[in-house]
């Protein structure tokens, strides 16, 4: 039922190292579409992904039979019991039918032979929906190459992930190192060619005793986005599925791959054993620059936003993530991890490089055996759980954590924060900040060193306080505060009763989407021609480009139709004005931005309602804990498509857009007025664009 393979142990290194030849197409290692200066004029964007081609009709109708076939049993799935086996294993079996009914309904095949894949897939589909009907799930203890999937929490779909199970894996005995592999760029990588791609090739990687999870990263957007959760969510999947070790797990790609691979180690640095990203890039600007032969002119908070993803300004985080860089020698896409190298030396810090000599996109063989090895020596040691120096640097709430020290709060967002913490064992602790304004230090049960019969001495910005001692399990947690004169307290900032920017609830626009959002479509008519016009048209294209780039169905209710649950649980998007949609009627006088009939009033500035549009993100008033986001899905559009580095947020957390000039593959209409909400997610003196 899954395809499988036997595991030799004694397989020299260099001829593991040696399928890269084999089966490097097979994970996307080369671009499957080079991006490149042909790519770089906004009038004349290409579609991604292209349009498949067309499937002979009795070819159509007899994958559409096998999938109403497929459709029968796993709607008797889903009666099953909830916690019941059936509903435990149910993605597992769906992966198989929404990559095929996927593929067919948006015409993404590209080759003939996809067809006869799909069909593969369907088969083994129903064979494990027969097994699962009888209350069994044989692939869950397979080894070899095994591809499982999970619900996501983001848009309720499932995602397929693939997997290398070694034999040492399944009886869930000791705790297995894992190694995640971002896969390189590819426009023609739908999940029938990931599935079955996870079905038949090793990948480039294949440590022994090591599961190895390839990621879909929902299409191809450098895992970034909903394809940075896909991974997390992902990995909680093999958790949950096998016995993993969290001190021994890696992360590693080529490519976009390595792209992905150098923002999941900046950004979770404390949460890998190391990280081993080959070529792709690590920022965004001097890339675009080198590889893209760009001419860039971007926004004062386009250049803000770079700080999200641009590696380089994350380099000092690497401290807590052993990280091997690889380039060929002849590779444009050296660049990302010379780039690199250049930032950490001025944090004093020096990368390993390993270059392959005259190679250009590719890994020589002596250099990946290279990273084996050394790879092989970091995790025997494993991830170092409560370091006692910490440095950390961040630019948002989104990522906040390293190790022990938690930041909650900073002076300004997308201004460098930035916290160096260290303790030592006669109960002392030593903090410097800055940007910073609330701390959270917390170290779990049984692993503070501290003496629990005194005190902790805190000193912050040469500040000295008392803390706590820790407890008799040996937990320990303090929260600090700095008051508006620079003073330090211990203790949590007293509630004021007002909104604060916090974790995942900090922006900007593009945050609602990594988590469960809802896009609220209006049942009234705006009294304005040109509002209606274009919300319409917006909405329609953020249910179809959320398709195409995220692979999942956008959930979408009637303004109507929203339910206490709703307003739980996700982010609303409200699409309309406070006319048409009636849940953003209900909460447009709680907005810090005013629109009425008449007008849009940002402070001074003022723009008539009858050709303007606002796009926002907010607290929802109903229930702060979650976002409202006016008229906007995430922000980059087609030619940001081109090339992975172009990925990144386009908008801050509000902006008006004038609808008499149209959109376009660049943005969504003209921006006449945008900013980032303040700290309090007040409106700060807004500014008017060029």
């Amino acid at each position: 039922m899954v395809a499988s393979f036997p595991f030799t142990q004694t397989r020299s290194v260099i001829q593991r190292v040696l399928l890269l030849t084999v089966v490097g197409m097979a994970c996307g290692l080369p671009a499957a579409r080079a991006d490149g200066p042909a790519d770089n004029s906004a009038d004349n964007v290409r579609r991604v992904p292209k349009l498949g081609i067309e499937v002979p009709a009795a070819e159509a109708e007899a994958l559409k039979a096998e999938l109403a076939t497929l459709e029968k049993s796993l709607a008797e799935l889903r009666q099953a019991k909830p916690g019941s086996v059936q509903q435990q294993y149910l993605p597992d079996v769906e992966i198989f039918h929404k990559a095929v009914h996927d593929t067919l309904t948006y015409q993404e095949f590209f080759d003939p032979k996809e067809v006869g894949a799909a069909t593969e897939l369907v088969k083994l589909g129903q064979e494990r929906a027969a097994a699962l009907l009888m209350g069994a799930a044989p692939w869950t203890t397979a080894t070899g190459l095994v591809v499982r999937g999970y619900r996501s929490k983001i848009d309720n779909s499932v995602q397929p992930y693939g997997l290398i199970v070694p034999a040492v894996a399944v009886p869930k005995s000791v705790p297995v190192r894992l190694d995640v592999w971002f896969h390189g760029r590819g426009e023609t990588l739908s999940e029938v060619n990931f599935i079955h791609q996870r079905l038949h090739g090793i990948g480039p990687i294949n440590p022994p005793d090591t599961i190895v999870l390839h990621p879909y990263g929902r299409y191809c957007n450098a895992n970034k986005f909903a394809g940075e959760i896909d991974t997390l969510e992902a990995i909680e999947s093999v958790e949950r599925n096998y016995r993993v070790d969290p001190d021994r797990t890696t992360v590693r790609g080529f490519s976009m791959g390595g792209a992905a691979c150098w923002q999941f180690a900046v950004h979770y640095a404390d949460r890998w054993a190391a990280a081993t990203p080959g070529a792709g890039f690590s920022e965004t600007p001097d890339f675009l620059k080198v590889f893209q032969k760009e001419t860039l002119t971007p926004t004062w908070y386009e250049q803000k936003l770079w700080h999200m993803y641009d590696c380089t300004d994350w380099v000092v985080n690497l401290q807590h993530c052993p990280t091997i860089a690889y380039s060929g020698e002849n590779d444009s896409q050296k660049q990302a991890a010379d780039v690199m190298e250049a930032a950490m030396k001025k944090q004093k810090m020096n990368l390993v490089h390993l270059i392959g000599p005259k190679m250009g996109h590719s890994y020589h063989p002596d250099s990946a055996a290279e990273i084996e090895r050394r790879l092989a020596s970091i995790v025997a040691k494993g991830r170092e759980r409560l370091p006692q120096y910490v440095k950390f640097t961040t630019y948002t709430l989104k990522y906040n954590r390293m190790a022990w020290v938690t930041v909650d709060g900073l002076a300004e967002h997308w201004a460098e924060g930035h916290v160096e913490a260290e303790f030592n064992i006669d109960n002392r602790v030593r903090i410097v900040t800055k940007g910073v304004t609330d701390l959270t230090l917390s170290m779990p049960a049984g692993w503070c060193p501290f003496d629990p019969s005194r005190p902790v001495r805190i000193t912050v910005d040469d500040q000295i306080g008392q803390a706590p001692a820790p407890q008799s399990d040996r937990s320990w947690e303090v929260k600090l505060h700095r008051t508006a004169d620079g003073a330090w307290h211990a203790g949590p900032r007293p509630t004021t009763g007002g909104l604060h920017k916090v974790h995942d609830l900090q922006g900007p626009i593009d945050d609602a989407f990594m988590d469960s959002f809802i896009f609220v479509r209006p049942t009234g008519k705006s009294p304005h021609e040109k509002v209606q016009a274009w919300t319409t048209a917006e909405l329609d294209r953020a249910i179809e480009h959320w398709r195409r780039q995220f692979h999942g169905q956008a959930r979408v209710k009637d303004d109507t139709q929203i339910t206490p649950e709703d307003i739980a649980s996700s982010n609303l998007v409200l699409w309309g004005d406070p006319t048409s949609n009636q849940q953003l009627k209900a909460i447009v006088d709680k907005l810090p931005i005013e629109w009425t009939a008449e007008k849009i009033a940002a402070g001074k500035l003022s723009f008539p309602a009858a050709e303007h549009a606002l796009i926002a993100i907010y607290p929802n008033p109903l229930n702060p804990k979650r976002y409202v986001v006016l008229n906007s899905s995430f922000t980059f559009r087609d030619y940001d498509y081109l090339n992975n580095a172009r990925q990144v947020s386009k908008l801050p957390d509000w902006a008006v857009i004038d609808l008499n000039t149209p959109a376009n593959s660049r943005w969504p209409g003209k921006v006449v007025a945008a900013d980032f909400f303040g700290e309090g997610w007040e409106l700060r003196p807004p500014r008017t664009m060029p």
